[in-house]
């Protein structure tokens, strides 16, 4: 199955503690159903010192529900994404507009 949202897609959060907020995914795990979006899910790791790293409280974005993120279209509001073939090739298109992602 074709992914809906890949690394790089520009993201609204739909639920959870950070609703509303955007960002760009970072990172996708298929199996799992998560992605790290950048700023969003933020929690605070604590870390020790070591010889090469700086010890201390380290922000870190956690993963987040594929299902509570939504696809930001060009004009900027959140969208489903369809399937649909284009010159022999299946593209990925914002619902509300139709453009091709």
């Amino acid at each position: 199955m074709a992914a809906k949202l890949k690394k790089g897609d520009k993201v609204v959060v739909l639920a959870g503690k950070d609703k509303g907020k955007e960002g760009e995914i970072s990172l996708v795990n298929p199996s799992a159903g998560k992605a790290i979006v950048e700023g969003i899910n933020v929690a605070i790791r604590h870390t020790k010192q070591s010889q090469t790293a700086q010890g201390g409280r380290i922000p870190q974005a956690m993963p987040i529900q594929l299902s509570n993120l939504a696809l930001l279209d060009s004009k900027g509001k959140a969208t489903r994404v369809g399937f649909r073939m284009e010159d022999g090739k299946k593209v990925r298109f914002a619902k509300t507009t139709g453009e091709t992602v």
